[in-house]
């Protein structure tokens, strides 16, 4: 999914187990924000823009920023797998361990 890309940031689907959405997410030069802000933008427009990912539980995330390491968006343009920067977990609902 593309939403962001004007923003600076890109996202892929990696899998969806158990309640849980795993999004591999891109950051570009446009993007100002920290890493929390990319995780909850995306998580959250994942789980409204698609219908079949509705009752997910949460949310985890695999960050690529290529703002600070810009060689990383070409290894992914030539399809080479680069390591993730951060990864980040979010709960969509407070309640959900209760």
């Amino acid at each position: 999914m593309y939403y962001r890309v004007g923003y600076g940031l890109s996202s892929r689907l990696l899998a969806y187990r158990n309640g849980i959405i795993y999004l591999q997410v891109v950051i570009g030069r446009k993007w100002n924000k920290d890493y929390h802000a990319a995780t909850l933008e995306l998580a959250h427009c994942w789980k409204a823009e698609h219908e079949e990912l509705g009752n997910a539980l949460g949310c985890k995330v695999f960050i690529i920023d290529s703002q600070k390491y810009p060689y990383k968006q070409d290894l992914l343009k030539l399809k080479i797998h680069v390591s993730y920067d951060a990864r980040m977990g979010m709960l969509y609902s407070s309640n959900v361990l209760n």
